[in-house]
């Protein structure tokens, strides 16, 4: 949020005065004047920040004997050009005798200014900082101005590589593919609207988890699902031996409609979530009880006979429990027939809502995001701080596999 005039502390108006009396010595008549203008305050900003790091490093100010207590002292100053996105800057980088001096703001090797502090504005952006938090926050690092529209333009930047992104190759088979939605207010038109993220995440045949893509839509649909199983196809991916998603009508269909061969398995917890929402606070956890001896048995043969007991006793209270669960029932037995490890990996889409909790713990200080655009651009960026902690294969893959192997022999490589 903008700071107004009338609210500025002490050392905003001190600096807008500053600036007052800069620009009574530097009239700015044009661009050219102001660019001028603005690379040379870069370059007194860098150095007088470079003045300050030796100071702190040797620990008395220049011309300050006094209070010199190390045998190390300045030894004048070399030349260095910056790269910044308002031209080459030549700037002054103080040295010591003993040149052990490294300076931190300018390192010894960099050559641009400007990328460095992009790079910076980049990061805290893809933290969920708004563009008031960043501009406050490089004027207290760097006492640099700067506005909504550069921190914009400067992120704008990731927006090609966002788009190359959604376009990548794709591996041919994928092991397991979860499908969900997070959902987003978005200015459209004039009116806030209500938009989907819709979001795929897969695991390869080695175990490997990624984001196989992220899509802004209107609100969720499967006709809108199927169009991006389409492009997953588009972009390489043959098969998926399993699919877990939610309850969506119209999800299964979809699926198959792309991916023919793939089994589905609906989200257990969404199924438990959607069916036991008006259950009575009293009756919740005897109901529970009876329901977990359905999704929690060891074959289907059993969950069914659990699932007639789980209706007998609660028909005349909850009859549509166990109607909605026998109606979607293909759906959410897939899983009773694999083993322990794949069962727990496909039965919940927790993979996925985990990775939705993360980002909207990034998203969460904006209520409303000004365009398509924006969204995208933000939950990119979160998206690839988030991803670089999934390294290696996921847990216990080497049994996994090797019961894919046998269940899905005619679908994989040899």
């Amino acid at each position: 949020m903008k700071r107004s005039r009338r609210n500025l502390s002490p050392e905003d108006k001190r600096r807008k005065e500053l600036i007052r009396e800069l620009l009574k010595l530097s009239p700015v008549k044009d661009g050219d004047d102001l660019n001028s203008l603005i690379k040379g305050m870069v370059g007194d900003v860098v150095e007088e920040a470079l003045e300050g790091e030796m100071e702190s490093e040797l620990g008395y100010a220049r011309y300050d004997y006094q209070n010199k207590e190390t045998d190390n002292s300045r030894n004048g100053s070399s030349k260095k050009s910056l790269k910044t996105s308002y031209g080459n800057v030549d700037i002054n980088v103080p040295r010591d005798r003993e040149g052990s001096f490294e300076p931190q703001i300018i390192k010894k090797r960099q050559s641009a200014v400007s990328r460095d502090l992009e790079e910076k504005i980049i990061s805290m952006y893809a933290k969920g900082m708004t563009t008031g938090d960043i501009e406050d926050h490089i004027s207290d690092l760097y006492g640099l101005e700067i506005s909504d529209s550069t921190v914009s333009r400067i992120t704008d930047k990731v927006l090609p590589l966002v788009r190359e992104w959604q376009n990548r190759p794709l591996e041919d088979i994928y092991a397991v593919v979860f499908m969900d939605a997070i959902h987003y207010n978005v200015r459209s038109e004039g009116q806030i609207v209500k938009k989907a993220v819709y979001i795929a995440i897969g695991i390869n045949l080695d175990g490997i988890k990624e984001v196989l893509g992220m899509w802004v839509g209107e609100t969720e649909s499967a006709k809108f699902w199927l169009t991006k199983m389409n492009e997953l196809k588009n972009r390489g991916v043959e098969d998926i031996l399993i699919a877990c998603v939610d309850g969506l009508t119209g999800f299964s269909s979809a699926i198959a409609s792309a991916f023919p061969k793939s089994e589905i398995q609906q989200c257990i917890i969404h199924q438990i979530r959607n069916t036991t929402r008006y259950v009575s606070y009293k009756d919740i956890k005897s109901l529970m009880i009876d329901l977990k001896k359905v999704y929690k048995a060891n074959t289907e043969e059993t969950a069914l006979i659990e699932l007639d007991s789980f209706e007998e006793r609660w028909k005349e209270k909850y009859p549509q429990i166990a109607v909605s669960w026998r109606s979607n029932w293909s759906n959410l037995a897939t899983y009773f027939k694999y083993s322990q490890e794949i069962r727990t990996l496909i039965y919940t889409t927790n993979s996925i809502e985990a990775f939705n909790r993360q980002l909207r713990k990034v998203t969460k200080s904006r209520s409303i995001f000004p365009t398509d655009e924006s969204l995208l651009k933000l939950l990119y960026l979160s998206m690839r701080d988030i991803t670089k902690k999934w390294t290696g294969r996921m847990r216990g893959w080497g049994v996994i596999h090797s019961q894919l192997e046998i269940y899905f022999s005619d679908r994989l490589p040899d």
